[in-house]
Order: C-alpha cells, then sequence, then structure tokens
C-alpha cells in the first residue's frame, strides 16, 4: 500500500495555477483573487509536506527526497511567463514565501530539527538577522524555525504580527502554509472557486 507517488508535483501543475492566474482578474483585495494565490502555496506546500511525509515512513531515501524537493524547487522557483507586471509581482511573493519552506524541508530532512529553541526564538532571530541585512542568516533561522515545524511544533500566526514587514514575514506565511500541509495534506483542488 506504501508505494510512494512517482511524481510529487509536475510542471503542468504549476503551469495550470500559473494559467489561471493569468485568465482571471486579480486584485488582491479581493478575497478569491487572494485565495487563488494562497491556493497556489498551499498545493506546493502540500507537495513538500508529501515528500517529507514518504520520507519520515522509509518510502524515501534522503538523497531522493532531496531530489524530490530540488526538483519541485526547479519548478516553483523558475521564472515565470506572465506579461502582467501586477501578476507577476503577486506570484513572486508567492515564490518568496515557498524559498523557506523548500529549505527548512531540506534542512529536516538533511538535519533534523535543532535540538534547542522554538519556533518564535527561530523568527526572531531571523527578524534581528534581517534588520542587520543577514539574509543568508535570516533564512537559516526561519528554515530552523520551519524544521521545528514539520516536528510538530505550533506556528503562531501572533508572531508575525510584531515583525517589521520584510522577508521574514513573507517566509513566515510559507511556513503557516507548511503547517498547515503537515497537519492536512490533501491537495488543493485546481477546480476550487
Amino acid at each position: 500500500m506504501s508505494n510512494p507517488p512517482t511524481e510529487f508535483y509536475s510542471e503542468e501543475r504549476w503551469q495550470n495555477w500559473i494559467s489561471r492566474i493569468k485568465d482571471e482578474e486579480i486584485d488582491p483585495e479581493d478575497e478569491s483573487s487572494a485565495r487563488l494565490l494562497l491556493n497556489l502555496q498551499d498545493d506546493t506546500a502540500i507537495a513538500i509536506a508529501k515528500i517529507v511525509a514518504a520520507y519520515d515512513d522509509g518510502d524515501l531515501e534522503e538523497e531522493a527526497a532531496l531530489e524530490e524537493i530540488a526538483d519541485v524547487r526547479e519548478i516553483v522557483l523558475g521564472e515565470v511567463d506572465i506579461e502582467d507586471e501586477e501578476k507577476l509581482i503577486l506570484v513572486d511573493g508567492v515564490q518568496t514565501s515557498l524559498v523557506c519552506v523548500f529549505f527548512a524541508a531540506e534542512e529536516y530532512i538533511a538535519g533534523g530539527p535543532p535540538e534547542d529553541g522554538s519556533v518564535g526564538d527561530y523568527l526572531g532571530a531571523a527578524a534581528d538577522a534581517e534588520a542587520e541585512e543577514e539574509l543568508d542568516a535570516a533564512l537559516g533561522y526561519a528554515a530552523q524555525a520551519g524544521t521545528l515545524i514539520i516536528d510538530g511544533e505550533e506556528l503562531d500566526m501572533g508572531v508575525a504580527e510584531d515583525l517589521e514587514y520584510g522577508l521574514v514575514t513573507e517566509w513566515v506565511n510559507g511556513l503557516d502554509s507548511l503547517q498547515s500541509a503537515m497537519s492536512d495534506p490533501e491537495v488543493v483542488e485546481e477546480e476550487d472557486e
């Protein structure tokens, strides 16, 4: 029964989302537009959660799991073919949010979660590093927070309210999608309106 899926995410799946975004009037203030962008983000986070779960269940070896994550990253973080500048910026925001999800999953598989500290501690350290313009360190701390979320620790979204808007708050959005995906890795149906 536990045959791992041959493909966790596909170029075609990503392009279907991008086509929907191209075809629809997108207004980030509009609830259905915001939901479409969130579904795009959640769908990717679910794919990553399934890869991590397959690794945890022993269905994927470490190297295979890391390759699967790299494959999804290549699809999702690639250049997007959208001419509408506003839509491109919105998709770029989703891609930015997901960067931390990929790093967290890789870190979790390669090294596991840290022994000490909480999600909030690591996100605070990430925000401090971002304030010092140490973006690699900020991403590292945010990814550590992500490994703890994968390990079952809760992300309190109240933490994000205390942060200056920037990369760390974008990454927290991605980690929120990852947390939802880890607790309920159901596929977001592309047809859902």
